[in-house]
């Protein structure tokens, strides 16, 4: 069966990003010149994908807004003889159909997924993390890599994961591969452990696809920390129940921006700011006179 269906969770807080935060969603937060879930939209489209639910939340209304045709500012540019700006807004013709609901508490990530099972019923799914982009520009592949994966082996789920310094792996869901290959069956993991508690330092890079039995999985999982519903142990019971759970390997260098917190959000902001066709030069020549000068 084609996976066309992608859900987005994009109901999160933010609230390592505040102020930034407190009044837009950080997924709305801009990454050179686009809002960070556009990219995350258009890769999806690249790969595939036909339809997208978001799992939006209170104050995402600006993401609806956004994905909407927006008419009167397109007469707006063109009346007052802006069509060279029209260009920036073809991203409202992609051919995707939009679908939103709403987690109405902060109950975790897997409840986040839960809030789709009425949209995707009984069809395999692609989810994508709302705060993460894949690829400079958002331009991977992976996702259409990840459901050939998904067809080949028929597994409960394919994850894509990517190395992290040993000091970050207490941030991640963590997975114990069952070798060195770039597709691999994972025989464990773990939300957010200690290092010494780390099967490895493979950490899950925010894009998985899904058989719908990860719905039961979820419904079956107990609140973990702060009373949140993870994830990841909803798929760890997979495992433990005898699923086939793979792992998919980032290509080499493919990489993930995360723009959960300001350290990263600020370091993606530059490096696509700097591959910007029209201003990256100059970009370029700046940041080299403001670091001479503060040598």
């Amino acid at each position: 069966m084609k996976v066309s269906i992608a859900v987005v969770p994009v109901a999160g807080l933010g609230t390592r990003l505040l102020p930034a935060t407190k009044s837009q969603p950080k997924e709305m937060l801009p990454v050179a010149k686009r809002p960070v879930v556009q990219y995350i939209v258009e890769e999806l489209e690249a790969n595939g994908i036909k339809q997208i639910l978001l799992v939006t939340g209170k104050n995402k209304t600006s993401i609806e807004n956004h994905f909407d045709f927006d008419h009167e500012l397109t007469r707006h540019l063109r009346e007052g003889g802006k069509e060279q700006l029209l260009p920036q807004l073809e991203y409202e013709r992609m051919r995707l159909q939009f679908f939103f609901t709403r987690q109405r508490k902060q109950k975790g990530l897997g409840d986040a997924i839960l809030c789709a099972q009425h949209f995707t019923q009984d069809h395999p799914f692609v989810v994508a993390l709302g705060d993460s982009i894949l690829g400079l520009n958002g331009s991977s592949q992976t996702v259409g890599q990840m459901v050939e994966v998904f067809h080949d082996q028929r597994p409960a789920c394919v994850i894509a994961v990517e190395a992290v310094p040993a000091e970050n792996v207490s941030s991640y869901g963590i997975v114990q591969p069952s070798g060195e290959e770039s597709v691999f069956q994972i025989l464990d993991l773990i939300e957010k452990p200690s290092l010494e508690e780390a099967p490895s330092n493979l950490a899950i890079a925010a894009r998985y696809v899904f058989a719908p039995g990860i719905y039961q999985a979820i419904k079956n999982t107990k609140p973990g920390r702060q009373g949140e519903i993870q994830l990841t142990d909803a798929v760890r019971a997979l495992l433990q129940a005898g699923e086939k759970v793979i792992g998919f390997r980032l290509p080499p260098g493919e990489r993930r921006y995360d723009i959960g917190n300001f350290e990263s959000y600020f370091k993606a902001f530059i490096e696509f700011a700097l591959h910007d066709s029209e201003l990256g030069d100059s970009i370029r020549d700046y940041l080299k006179e403001v670091c001479s000068e503060n040598r």
